[in-house]
């Protein structure tokens, strides 16, 4: 099982396949295991990395109150000079591994060589969105993760999801340590409107959006492929966690955007 120690942190990631860098960054409160599908599905093109964040998955516990965007990119920098990898990567963030992904645009984009943004938004939070994470985190402190996870797990997928795929992202959710997700809310309340760092990005960008997405919808989607000139693409029959709903049809997305990009 593969670790590699960057930025004071120890890291746990999977790898599948070889040649130019593919970097997979998770969504809340995941791990990279919902990239599995992916990792199989484009070995032949790339080398695929997806890492866990710190305090998340098997990446360890992290002491911090609050882990910002800003703190995740500054990780994902530090993993791939501690991995050797000096060239440009293709950068595929997932809801708040989007947040990470535009955070780590704009901090080092010369280290893109093309962004996938899948199910995320490039705008801050609204004061209700502020409200609603602040809510959330007391929720967690007060009840544990059992409740939260049921409901949680309702909201991201399409009505349709079978129940294995419900399952595996509830065992994502229960998974991931209290203490990790109230400090990766309060880091998420925090981050700021990044839509003019995915305008201003020089690297190609491609934009995939679970049809039935409640959480970061369809209109979020376009209006991030209108400012950074991205190529749209909607999936059928699944809502926010499309790499897991729709393993295929993501994994065929990424492969159009790497092999044309």
């Amino acid at each position: 099982m593969p670790y590699l120690e960057a930025n004071e942190a120890k890291f746990h990631y999977l790898e599948s396949g070889d040649g130019p860098v593919a970097l997979f960054v998770h969504g809340f409160p995941f791990d990279a295991t919902m990239w599995s599908e992916q990792l199989d599905g484009l070995a032949a093109l790339r080398r695929c990395l997806a890492i866990d964040l710190r305090g998340f998955g098997r990446s360890g516990r992290s002491p911090r109150p609050v882990l910002t965007m800003e703190d995740h990119a500054a990780d994902l920098e530090a993993f791939l000079d501690k991995g050797s990898v000096a060239a440009a990567v293709d950068l595929v963030g997932m809801s708040m591994g989007g947040y990470v992904a535009l955070a780590f645009a704009e901090l080092y984009p010369e280290r893109i060589r093309s962004i996938a943004l899948i199910d995320t938004k490039s705008t801050a939070d609204s004061e209700e969105a502020m409200a609603g994470r602040d809510a959330t985190a007391a929720r967690l402190v007060r009840e544990g993760r059992a409740g939260f996870a049921t409901d949680l797990t309702d909201l991201l997928v399409a009505a349709e999801a079978s129940p294995w795929i419900r399952a595996r992202v509830r065992t994502m959710i229960e998974s991931t340590p209290t203490e990790t997700m109230v400090a990766a809310l309060e880091g998420m309340k925090q981050r700021p409107d990044r839509t003019s760092v995915l305008a201003a990005l020089p690297a190609s960008v491609t934009i995939i959006v679970g049809e039935e997405d409640r959480l970061a919808p369809l209109e979020d989607a376009q209006y991030m492929a209108k400012s950074g000139r991205g190529a749209l693409t909607v999936i059928p029959g699944a809502g926010h966690m499309s790499p897991i709903e729709q393993p295929n049809a993501v994994t065929a997305a990424l492969r159009t955007q790497w092999l044309t990009g």
